[in-house]
């Protein structure tokens, strides 16, 4: 099959899945949605691995950069006037976390350390894949990530949610 009908394929099976588990309440149920659709059809076996063209993957991670960024403004800078003891705690807590994570996976499944590494990492399933695949292990840190993100999307927002009272916090909003 043409690589672009493929790709074509993979994109709509993404969107439409990600459209319907808008109806879930999931957060970030669209990504979720695109990320579980996709990754279906491509170990169904029923399609080719899908070829994305030169760049694309620079302009979508250009693209996801972008939507993030415009995220932070001036009232984002205000907040890290209290927050940023805490978000340097947490970063640091993460990263070295990750690093312990990372060998210990070394030690205990003998895989490729650069692969445990940024697998455990605390960045995002798209920028430690990008890392990743500069270093020719991008699909084994994408599937880490891709695991991780799917299963951190299904359980906290419940564990939040059951949580939620115990803290005097309502989120039926």
């Amino acid at each position: 099959m043409n690589p672009l009908i493929t790709l074509f394929i993979y994109v709509l099976g993404g969107a439409a899945l990600g459209s319907l588990m808008l109806l879930s309440g999931i957060p970030a149920a669209p990504l979720l949605g695109s990320l579980l659709a996709a990754g279906l059809l491509s170990v169904s076996g029923q399609l080719e691995p899908a070829q994305w063209p030169m760049g694309t993957k620079t302009i979508l991670g250009i693209g996801v950069g972008t939507v993030i960024g415009t995220g932070i403004n001036r009232e984002t800078l205000n907040e890290l006037e209290t927050l940023w003891k805490p978000a340097l705690l947490i970063t640091f807590t993460l990263i070295l976390t990750g690093l312990l994570v990372g060998f210990l996976v070394v030690r205990l499944f003998g895989i490729d350390p650069l692969i445990a590494l940024l697998g455990s990492a605390p960045g995002g399933t798209l920028g430690m894949s990008l890392v990743g695949a500069e270093l020719g292990i991008g699909a084994s840190v994408a599937a880490i990530h891709a695991f991780r993100l799917i299963t951190v999307l299904l359980i906290i927002p419940a564990v939040v949610k059951y949580l939620a009272p115990l803290f005097g916090m309502n989120f039926n909003q």
